[in-house]
This record gives structure tokens, C-alpha cells and sequence, in this order.
């Protein structure tokens, strides 16, 4: 015997013979394929494919309102409740230019401005922007205390003179705010300690750069604190604007002066209200809430 055919006799004893194809163009049968071998797709057959399903949101879709921006004079009611009528009142060019200009110096150069001390959650941080007050009983807010001035500057006196007859409104104390650049700012809030009494009219007004005032409608109780959904306003508060905040503003709104992004000469903001002795009981600088009149 031939080593080539000896070879060939070994080899074949180790090999195990192909079955024989007996289906049509030499493919094995279904039934003599393994159970959980993949078809051609590379697919399991013992599986069931998915199918996409749609599910509907467990919430329904809610759209974020536009920011409304009011620029033009006048009053705008900016919402009817829950708490009454909510009102701004916009005078561009309540001073004129030149004037708002030398007062804005002046004012600058001559009023005790001073950096006051707040706490959050327990934490002492200094205001981002200088204060001073004016008024015969002192002032607290977030539970810090400014004392009693009664040495108003002459020209704090005229302009006080000024707002109460535009307004129509008689205020005994002033908050001062300077706004020394863009950093200077001043968070979200309301004004609405029970020092303010209920529902007061807040007289503010603007000296030097514009800065951006932005409201946002307090969220009903469903909302759990979630500001996501609420209506908001910006204001451009230019050299010179009287913005008068008036009926329910400080129970359903809240403000704020928010940082910027980009250079901004300082700012004053004069906010004229009225002060009352604080309610016996009543922690100073904490807030009073009222349940309005539903008739």
C-alpha cells in the first residue's frame, strides 16, 4: 500500500460522515436542523421579536410661558390674583437726563453707603451690592437690622416730594441700593414684611446704568415650589424710570436684579414705602401673610 493511500485510510477513520442533504437544492430540512441553532439572520426562532409600543407621558406635555417684557409708560395690570389685582406703573424720563445725571453723583459721592450681613440657612454672606436706610423705625430683613435714620439727605427729601405726587402715595423711609457693577446684584424676593403692612406700594427708582428688573407670579400650591411653569416679566429700568409696584404685587410676585454677564456702569435704586410699627407677636423682618377677602 501506497503511503498516499495509507495516509487517506487514517485520516478517514477519524472523520465522522456529513448527513446527506435530502431537501430540495442540497438544504438540510427544518426538522433536521438543532433546535437552537440561528437562522440565517443570526435571530434566535425560539424568541418572539419586540415590537415598539408607545406609552402615553404619565404627565401631560406643558409648555414654558414666554417672558413678557414691558417697556412702554404707563400702568399694566399684570395679573388679577390669587390675592387681588397685581399692578406696575412705568414712567420712563421721570427725570430728565441731565438731571438724573447730577443726582446720581451726588448721591454717590455722599450718601453712608455700607455692605450689609445676611444669613441663609444658618450662614452669614455679604450682600452683593451697598445699602443704606432712611426712615424713623428701623428695618430688618432676612434677620439682619438696619437702625433708624432720621437724617435724610436734602435731595432724598425733594425726591420723596416728587414720587408721593406722581403716585399719589405718602412714604415715610427709603432703601437705598447701589448697584456697583454687574456683579451686584440682588436675588429673588418679596417685599412683604409685616414692618410694610398689608399689600404696600413700593416706589423704586432708577440713577445711573440700566439694569434688567425681573418678576416671576408665585406658583400655586400644586406646583410644590416649582417656579418651572410661572409667568415672568422683565422691565428695563433705564436713567431717570419711576417703577411704582402696587395692589397684590409683593403677595403673588416676586423680583429680582440678577447679575450680568456683561459690563455695567454702577447703578442707584431709590425704593420708596411705608413702614409701620411691627404687629405685636411678630419676630421682626419675618413675613405676614393675610388671607384676602374673597367678596
Amino acid at each position: 500500500m501506497s503511503d498516499k493511500r495509507q495516509r487517506a485510510r487514517v485520516q478517514g477513520s477519524w472523520a465522522k460522515p456529513l448527513p446527506k442533504p435530502s431537501g430540495p437544492s442540497g438544504a438540510v430540512p427544518n426538522n433536521q436542523q438543532p433546535k437552537n441553532a440561528p437562522n440565517s439572520w443570526g435571530c434566535d426562532p425560539q424568541k418572539t421579536p419586540k415590537t415598539f409600543e408607545f406609552h402615553q407621558p404619565s404627565k401631560p406635555v406643558r409648555d414654558v410661558p414666554p417672558e413678557k417684557v414691558i417697556e412702554q409708560a404707563g400702568d399694566h395690570e399684570i395679573s388679577l390674583g390669587p390675592s387681588g389685582v397685581s399692578r406696575l406703573r412705568l414712567l420712563p424720563g421721570f427725570l430728565a437726563p441731565k438731571d438724573a445725571d447730577w443726582m446720581f453723583s451726588k448721591l454717590l459721592a455722599e450718601l453712608p453707603w455700607s455692605q450689609k450681613t445676611n444669613y441663609r440657612q444658618g450662614e452669614a454672606y455679604e450682600e452683593p451690592r451697598l445699602t443704606c436706610w432712611y426712615g424713623e423705625l428701623p428695618y430688618t430683613y432676612a434677620r439682619s437690622t438696619m437702625p433708624a435714620n432720621t437724617q435724610w439727605h436734602y435731595l432724598l427729601s425733594n425726591l420723596r416730594e416728587e414720587v408721593e405726587q406722581a403716585s399719589g402715595c405718602s412714604f415715610n423711609s427709603l432703601l437705598c441700593n447701589l448697584y456697583r457693577d454687574c456683579h451686584d446684584s440682588i436675588g429673588w424676593h418679596s417685599d412683604d414684611e409685616a414692618s410694610l403692612g398689608n399689600t404696600p406700594t413700593i416706589a423704586s427708582l432708577s440713577l445711573g446704568d440700566t439694569r434688567m428688573f425681573s418678576l416671576r407670579k408665585q406658583p400655586p400650591p400644586e406646583e410644590n415650589g416649582d417656579y418651572t411653569y410661572v409667568e415672568r416679566i422683565r422691565v428695563p429700568l433705564s436713567n431717570g424710570t419711576l417703577l411704582l409696584m402696587d395692589g397684590a404685587t409683593q403677595d403673588d410676585w416676586q423680583h429680582q436684579v440678577a447679575k450680568e454677564y456683561h459690563d455695567r456702569g454702577p447703578r442707584i435704586n431709590l425704593t420708596f414705602r411705608t413702614t409701620y410699627p411691627e404687629p405685636a407677636g411678630h419676630r421682626p423682618g419675618t413675613k405676614l401673610r393675610f388671607t384676602p377677602s374673597r367678596t
